[in-house]
Formats: C-alpha cells, sequence, structure tokens
C-alpha cells in the first residue's frame, strides 16, 4: 500500500472547535494555546473567523487573536470569511489565508448562510475578484460535501460543479467538509478521484467529523487515496451550530497517532500535543472526545507495582 511520506494537518480547534462553546474564551487564553501549538510543531492553522458576532459570539475577537499569536516563518494562520466585509476585516489584520466557504446543498446553505447556492458563487467570485492582486493564500471549503442532515446523500455532480467555480477563480485548494460526520470510505474515495480526474492541479483537504465514529477511517482512505492535507480539532472539540447532530471533528492528537504509527510525518511533536489538548480541556472545563489525551501512545508505560491486580 503507498501512503505520502508526509501530510500537512491544519489545526480548526480555535475557530470549528470553540465556535458552539457557550461560554467566551478570553482572547489570551486562545493566543497561549495557538501558541503552544505552534511550539509543538503545527504549522497550519484556521485560526479564526470573521463572521457576525451575533451569529457566533466566540469569534467576536478575531482581530485581537490574530494580533497575539507569536508569528513565525513557515506558520499560517487562516481565517474563515463568509462574506466580502470579513474578507476585507482578515485583510486588515494579516491573516495568512482567507477561507470562504457554501454548502453542497440548498438547505444547509440557508441555514449556514442565510442564501442560496446561487448568492453564494456570485460572492465568491466578488471575493475572488478583490484578492485577485493580493499576495494571500485563498482556500474554498465546501461544507455536506458527503452528506446533508436536511437532504440526505449529495450528488457527486453538485460538489464537482462548485469545486471546479473555485478552480476556475484561481483558489489554491479546497476543503470538502463532512459536516455531520456522514463520510464513509466508499464515498471519500469515489469523491477525492473524481474531483481529481476533474481539476488535477486544485489542492484538496478533508475536513471529517467523528460523529459516527469512522473519522480516522475516513482519514486512512483519503491517505490511500493520495490525499495530503486534513484538518482537525485539538481534543476533538467542534461541531456545526447551524446542523443538528454534529458532533466534534476528528481529533488532532488522535490523528497525529494514527499517522506516526502508519509511518507518514506530520512534523507534530505528539506529547507535546497532548499537553496542550489537556491543557483545552481545562479551559472548557469538561472532558472531550481526544483518546490520546487518557490512555497515552501505543508505548506509554504504567507502573507495575502500583496497578491493581486481581485478589483471591
Amino acid at each position: 500500500m503507498s501512503l505520502p511520506d508526509r501530510v500537512e494537518i491544519v489545526e480548526v480547534g480555535m475557530r470549528d472547535g470553540l465556535q458552539i462553546e457557550p461560554e467566551f474564551v478570553p482572547t489570551e487564553t486562545k493566543a497561549e494555546i495557538l501558541n503552544a501549538l505552534i511550539d509543538a510543531g503545527v504549522r497550519h492553522f484556521e485560526a479564526t473567523s470573521f463572521v457576525s458576532p451575533r451569529a457566533v459570539p466566540q469569534l467576536r475577537d478575531a482581530r485581537e487573536l490574530l494580533a497575539q499569536v507569536r508569528k513565525r516563518p513557515g506558520v499560517v494562520l487562516g481565517a474563515l470569511a463568509p462574506n466580502l466585509k470579513g474578507v476585507q476585516n482578515a485583510l486588515q489584520s494579516q491573516a495568512d489565508e482567507i477561507v470562504v466557504f457554501l454548502s453542497a446543498t440548498e438547505s444547509h446553505n440557508t441555514k449556514n448562510l442565510n442564501r442560496p447556492i446561487a448568492q453564494s458563487l456570485r460572492d465568491i467570485e466578488e471575493i475572488a475578484e478583490a484578492l485577485q492582486d493580493r499576495p494571500i493564500r485563498r482556500k474554498g471549503a465546501i461544507a455536506v460535501a458527503f452528506g446533508c442532515p436536511f437532504e440526505g446523500d449529495v450528488d457527486l455532480a453538485r460538489v464537482k460543479s462548485i469545486f471546479g467555480h473555485f478552480a476556475r477563480l484561481g483558489f489554491d485548494a479546497v476543503t470538502l467538509g463532512d459536516t455531520t460526520g456522514m463520510a464513509t470510505p466508499r464515498l471519500v474515495r469515489r469523491t477525492v478521484e473524481a474531483l481529481r480526474d476533474a481539476h488535477p492541479d486544485v489542492a484538496i483537504s478533508l475536513h471529517f467529523h467523528n460523529t459516527r465514529g469512522i473519522g480516522l477511517v475516513n482519514v486512512a482512505e483519503g491517505l490511500r487515496a493520495g490525499v495530503t492535507s486534513y484538518e482537525s480539532s485539538l481534543g476533538g472539540l467542534g461541531g456545526c451550530p447551524f446542523a443538528p447532530g454534529a458532533t466534534g471533528n476528528i481529533c488532532t492528537e488522535d490523528l497525529v497517532y494514527l499517522l506516526d504509527e502508519m509511518g507518514v510525518d506530520s512534523g507534530i511533536d505528539l506529547r507535546a500535543l497532548i499537553e496542550v489538548a489537556r491543557r483545552l480541556e481545562r479551559v472548557v472545563g469538561r472532558q472531550l472526545p481526544g483518546q490520546l489525551m487518557k490512555a497515552g501512545p501505543r508505548l506509554h508505560l504504567h507502573d507495575y507495582g502500583a496497578a491493581a491486580g486481581a485478589i483471591g
């Protein structure tokens, strides 16, 4: 089985992970976690979103957060922007990457962006024109690309059409979002192969949720299909506030462990990452879904003498 030698992990915990948290996390705490992740070797982030603070109060400090992160060479701080105003705010905040998005179905796009897909596509054209002469990375994202909680299966032709729209507008990469964990290995393989055949020059990133327990299985299938970019959230935190039943993203430290054990380099120090995940767990004040922070890596050994034994 041929696998990539190295993959890029895009950490989305401070955006996708925190967006549904009811208690506002202080900007200084968010910056502290981002800086610790950089120290652990993470080099690409979707760090925040320039969305309406009424819609997502947790992200109302986007500008302040980007200003507090210690920038260093090779680190990409991306920002999600739902419209031209959000893009302009992101540019003023000196984000390294702009992520613009829409959904693959009308129902989810209406819930998520309050507009039909056709309008979102026109908005993206306007954004692409505004970014035309800017030296900034541009990424598109397609939500519910593998299935919609309102409409069920998504027509692959629709995903290909939206992906092609991003490609024609010169976007560097496109993320396929599994917003409510409806992806399966078969769907992953079919979708990736169809999009790569149609647009071989546009990089594909995969964004899985672990809603039905097979998020990392889908990563393994993505690796076999040659995909080298995956989005994940520290501790497995997250979920879409506009999609019923959307639980957390795949967990970053669990993903790094899988890659390590498969011989695929991510450039991230797993033990340092686990410590940051434990810090995030204390911040949100509850147990997070991540498994590695509980069990440790495979060869994390325990004191034999201190372990309980059978009696009798």
